[in-house]
């Protein structure tokens, strides 16, 4: 193979990897939690595939079973696997016929909490076929395990989901700032997942003469008033409560205070007064900020 042919082979597999790289950072994302490690693992993945010799047979699933174990191997960096896990009893507990709805989704924003508590094989397995529909065969490839073996990983892990404990809840200040940034992000369903059916936004006097708006009702309204927007606002305390604020030349203008509930929002305030603007203090997590 002459060097232009070379070159021509490596651009067309560099396309191709590219054209997977979205779908293989959502998996690895998934299963650890954290998009900037799935970034990593996905670029390990690249680096596997430029240093590969061999004939791939069919480049979307070696690039899943390649970054699907990339990813296991950090999860049990984290937290070593019981060996009990490798080989998991029944789970007549849980069911799990092969038309299950579709469980990750729908628990909620506290799932990563619940994930953290799964062995890194049921993690793995629960995530592929909960989350992207994978069919036990390929999982268990993935797991060098059998498909039964894999479905009960998954039956397993979709039981402890199914029963998170009270722990699990997210703090009031995590349930806002996973709305910012879903907020910043324009993760629509994101919002929606985070707002409580009858929420509202309303404003003080002074705030609606900064141009917020007086008044909005119902969880799909909200939403869309917060879709891909509030970018410029940072985090804070507001009267000791988490919230946010958009700030101009380093000083609070609008303050965004929130009326969380139950692991959701039920209200957000602007509020724009002199006097609460002069108590805002900026945070991180639940805490005041050091301002050393």
């Amino acid at each position: 193979m002459d060097e232009s042919t070379q070159a021509e082979a490596a651009r067309f597999e560099a396309a191709r990897f590219e054209a997977e790289r979205p779908r293989l950072v959502a998996i690895a994302a998934r299963v650890l939690g954290d998009h900037a490690e799935a970034e990593d693992i996905v670029q390990q993945t690249w680096l596997r595939l430029h240093r590969n010799d061999t004939e791939i047979e069919s480049l979307p699933a070696w690039l899943t079973t390649v970054t699907t174990r990339l990813c296991l191997d950090r999860l049990r960096a984290r937290t070593p696997e019981p060996v009990a896990d490798v080989e998991p009893a029944d789970a007549a507990a849980a069911g799990d016929p092969a038309d299950d709805v579709v469980l990750a989704d729908s628990v909620g924003l506290a799932l990563h909490v619940v994930l953290d508590r799964l062995s890194p094989r049921e993690r793995v397995a629960f995530v592929l076929h909960d989350s992207f529909g994978f069919e036990f065969p390929t999982i268990a490839a993935v797991l060098d395990t059998t498909p039964t073996a894999a479905r009960k990983l998954a039956s397993r892990a979709r039981a402890k989901v199914a029963q998170p404990r009270a722990e699990d809840r997210l703090a009031d200040w995590q349930v806002v700032d996973a709305f910012m940034a879903a907020a910043k992000a324009g993760d629509f369903e994101g919002l929606l997942r985070l707002l409580a059916p009858d929420a509202t936004v309303g404003a003080d006097e002074a705030a609606v003469l900064a141009g917020t708006p007086q008044r909005i009702a119902g969880r799909e309204e909200v939403a869309t008033f917060f879709d891909g927007s509030a970018t410029a606002v940072l985090p804070v305390l507001v009267d000791g409560r988490p919230g946010t604020a958009w700030f101009h030349l380093g000083a609070a203008k609008v303050v965004f205070d929130f009326a969380v509930e139950d692991g959701v929002v039920r209200a957000i305030t602007f509020r724009a007064a002199p006097e609460v603007l002069a108590q805002v203090v900026r945070r991180d997590g639940d805490r005041p900020r050091d301002r050393t």
